[in-house]
């Protein structure tokens, strides 16, 4: 009797194993991707149901709340990013009921990489091929990324003979899924490039921040007839906003930018409903680039700032239930900070923010002094965040502090104001110590 069992337990563990199997195997069917084009308005197809891309770029960010939020695609900067492999971040996705867009990083010119080297290229091209054989039948994929603005500061075209070959190349091994390349803004000389070099890829993908409402057109007016996406879009950039007399670019607070993300966003991509499949926003986490707060929708802590409440209103048409604190005022010594504030060492200031919450919950006050960060690269690449200074603070009452000035240099003076509820609200102002 005791061996029957035994049998009859063996089978049922192998029976279960089996079905483990079918169902691995099962999630590792790809989705099937495509591009309708319907009297010139472009679709995008995933699994035979239109997709329209509701996404943003992330790398580190939470993937739980892009679908909290109802965003159904993000974007990556390349398969491994030293903290996920490929595809751990595409189960994930999976999990989550996310459809990604996996870039595979290229060499760019800026930071050495020579298209004329036949060898390096090759040897690129053999690398690229490995990264799709390994991640193309993962369900959570739908677009190859085909290196990330390869048109930033370069004079050698023959990288789109690289784009075009590689692009070929997945389309050989992996019949499943789309591929595009993300350009650093728009010429009409990229644009006939890309149509005369590229012609293999199936979608133009642009990146544009201040200047996003001028795409529509410009798409038009460069002739590219085929359908695009914005794969970055967000605050405007350190590189478009004014600065200081001593050099430092001014950061928009978080309640400027949300109303520019929404502005962006109607006149810069939902405004075309032919050629645009949609748009990944900028940035679904946090970095420092220029200051710790530039670009990231979320703070070092994870906290919500308000273009999250935008995105979310783009996403769902409606609010979310509890809104993020707005910014009315934010002042140094009764100046903003677009009137060159210079203060001498070991002097009182007084710093204040005038705060709005929808539902009026209790509001928590953060501020942090940091250097003018020195450590700048361009082109998103990785910068430190300047270390935190101590400052003696003299006087605390809500949403106003009085402080005593550092020693002569370049700062920042930051406020968080947070809910209590994962939002918050922030502000610099940068100022010259004499």
């Amino acid at each position: 009797m005791n061996k029957y069992l035994v049998l009859i337990f063996v089978v049922i563990c192998f029976v279960q194993c089996q079905n483990n199997i079918e169902t691995k195997k099962q999630k590792l069917n790809p989705a099937k991707v495509r591009i309708v084009n319907n009297k010139g308005k472009y679709q995008l197809l995933v699994n035979g149901k239109p997709f329209y891309i509701k996404g943003a770029g992330l790398e580190f960010g939470s993937i739980k709340d892009l679908a909290k939020h109802k965003g159904n695609s993000f974007r990556t900067w390349r398969t491994e990013n030293g903290q996920k492999t490929g595809q751990e971040v595409l189960e994930e996705a999976y999990k989550n009921g996310i459809m990604v867009t996996m870039v595979l990083e290229l060499g760019r010119e800026r930071l050495g990489f020579n298209y004329n080297d036949s060898i390096a290229v090759k040897k690129q091209f053999e690398s690229i091929k490995k990264q799709v054989l390994a991640l193309k039948n993962y369900p959570a994929l739908i677009i190859w990324g085909i290196g990330n603005e390869l048109n930033l500061r370069y004079a050698n075209p023959k990288v789109w003979d690289a784009v075009n070959d590689i692009s070929k190349m997945i389309h050989k091994v992996d019949s499943n899924h789309l591929t595009t390349t993300s350009l650093a803004g728009i010429t009409k000389q990229e644009v006939n490039y890309i149509k005369k070099r590229c012609p293999d890829l199936d979608i133009l993908s642009v990146q544009m921040y201040g200047d996003l409402p001028d795409l529509p057109h410009l798409i038009k007016e460069y002739g590219w007839k085929g359908p695009y996406m914005v794969t970055e879009w967000g605050a405007t950039g350190h590189w478009e906003v004014p600065k200081t007399t001593w050099g430092s670019p001014i950061e928009e607070n978080s309640t400027i930018k949300a109303a520019n993300y929404l502005k962006r966003y109607k006149a810069g991509i939902q405004v075309d409903s032919l050629q645009c499949l949609g748009s990944y926003v900028f940035l679904w986490g946090n970095k420092q680039e220029r200051t710790p707060t530039w670009y990231g929708m979320f703070l070092e802590d994870g906290k919500e700032t308000e273009s999250v409440d935008v995105m979310h209103y783009i996403w769902n048409n409606e609010w979310p239930k509890n809104r993020t604190p707005q910014i009315k005022k934010y002042t140094l010594n009764n100046k903003t900070a677009y009137q060159n504030i210079v203060l001498k060492p070991n002097h009182k200031s007084t710093a204040q923010v005038v705060i709005h919450d929808f539902e009026n919950d209790k509001i928590n006050y953060k501020w942090e002094l940091l250097p003018e960060s020195t450590f700048l690269k361009d082109g998103g690449d990785y910068e430190i965040k300047p270390k935190e200074i101590t400052f003696k603070i003299l006087a605390n009452k809500g949403g106003e502090i009085e402080f005593k000035t550092p020693k002569k240099g370049l700062y920042r003076l930051y406020v968080y104001a947070d809910d209590g509820l994962n939002h918050a609200a922030t502000a610099n102002i940068p100022f010259k110590v004499n």
